[in-house]
């Protein structure tokens, strides 16, 4: 059997991180990748997805990230060819094309894994399988509905979806982007909004990223962060630009409340869109606020920007929305659900997950010595999950590692 020391198992931009900070210190270990270095960036994501991170602040340790404009915003491709030049140049072994089918408790060695290149041994085990993992679609919706139903992950192109009007359910940031794409490419858009907060895309000379890490809220952890974690909304397409939903009517989108329920013939709806549409409001408001805060606390010499605290009037058709659409009335052909993801951990037979199975961990180290995991959101910060984050829980994990004593070096 083979055996190795440390196994990562992704080859995102968690596990490439920590791969690099292993590498440093000499620690013997590989990668195993399903498929493609950055997978979930090539095949996962659709064809006019911009990064919502201005190019200034992206990149990973020993490999500056390529760019001509520090404030644009780069390309799902762009980001999967960094991550893969990365792989390339600074990351330990990748073993592509290797599906990890089930983790258990070793013997000689720690942990056995059973995979799709033969069984393998290891001493440590990291899951940098990312935070979107498994696509999560309400049950709503019958199969025997008469529209075209998918998830976010499968959208690739307004091209892709027969012709009619597109219904897209969730108001993130991924139903906020294909939705603003649908509209720009001539279709009639609903859009279901739910709960959410809405950033600014720059205020006060500096994009919001940049303010998350100037403010230190970046490096904020779980425990402090707001009750409050509905989606935040930003955009890097077309520019980049602010979200405001009611820009978005009032370039002929339809905006209904949150999806209650639906059946063969159509879908209902909540009538809290305005309370919703306020609700973001709310949040954007309370950032500029925070940042404000921050200027005068700190005396920094940026100039006021009152335009970003114009507020659009939410009009009176959105306090009384559309109760209900029906597909064939209303000409609808495909439902978009852009609902979010869980995690994936059916393939890990080990007592570390509680009763929602969610991994239970101490800042990414978990209860079974030699199992850890990265890039996971909130693992130990607000960033953890982010590209401009996951270095630092990279660094201190690969610490942890590296100084395990238990582990020995057994033959790659």
């Amino acid at each position: 059997m083979a055996s190795v020391q440390t196994v990562i198992v992704g080859a995102g931009q968690a596990g490439l991180s920590l791969s690099y900070a292993l590498s440093r210190r000499g620690h013997a270990h590989v990668l195993l990748e399903r498929g493609r270095v950055a997978e979930r960036w090539r095949s996962e994501r659709w064809d006019g997805l911009y990064f919502q991170t201005p190019n200034l602040l992206v990149g990973l340790p020993g490999l500056p990230f390529p760019h001509s404009d520090p404030d644009g915003y780069s390309t799902a491709t762009q980001i999967a060819d960094y991550l893969e030049a990365y792989a390339e140049s600074c990351a330990g072994p990748v073993r592509r094309g290797v599906n990890v089918e089930r983790l258990t408790a070793g013997t000689s060695a720690r942990f056995l894994m059973e995979t799709s290149d033969g069984p393998l041994a290891a001493q440590n085990v990291v899951l940098a399988t990312g935070p979107f993992q498994q696509p999560v679609t309400p049950s709503l919706l019958p199969a025997s509905a008469p529209v075209q139903q998918l998830h976010a992950v499968a959208y690739r192109a307004p091209r892709q979806l027969p012709d009619g009007a597109v219904l897209v359910v969730g108001a993130g940031a991924s139903g906020a982007q294909i939705a603003d794409e649908l509209l720009r490419a001539g279709r009639q858009v609903y859009l279901s909004v739910s709960r959410h907060r809405r950033a600014p895309r720059r205020y006060r000379g500096h994009d919001h990223v940049w303010w998350w890490i100037e403010t230190g809220l970046a490096q904020t952890p779980p425990e402090k962060l707001s009750p409050d974690q509905s989606p935040v909304v930003h955009s890097g397409a077309y520019g980049g630009h602010t979200i405001d939903f009611r820009d978005y009517a009032a370039r002929g989108m339809t905006l209904l409340g949150r999806a209650e329920s639906a059946d063969e013939i159509g879908m209902n709806f909540a009538a809290d869109l305005a309370g919703n549409l306020a609700h973001g409001d709310a949040a954007y408001l309370g950032f500029l606020d925070f940042v404000d805060g921050h200027i005068e606390r700190t005396g920094m010499d940026l100039s006021p920007d009152p335009v970003a605290r114009r507020i659009l009037e939410t009009p009176p058709e959105m306090h009384a929305p559309l109760p209900r659409l029906e597909y064939r009335r209303d000409n609808i052909a495909s439902v978009i659900w852009a609902t979010g993801y869980a995690l994936d951990f059916t393939w890990v037979d080990l007592p570390v997950f509680d009763a929602n199975g969610e991994p239970c961990h101490v800042q990414g180290r978990s209860s079974v010595p030699g199992l850890y995991f990265i890039g996971l959101n909130l693992l130990s910060k607000l960033s953890s999950s982010f590209l401009l984050g996951v270095a630092e829980d990279a660094e201190r994990l690969a610490g942890l590692i590296a100084d395990d004593g238990t582990a020995e070096a057994l033959r790659v």
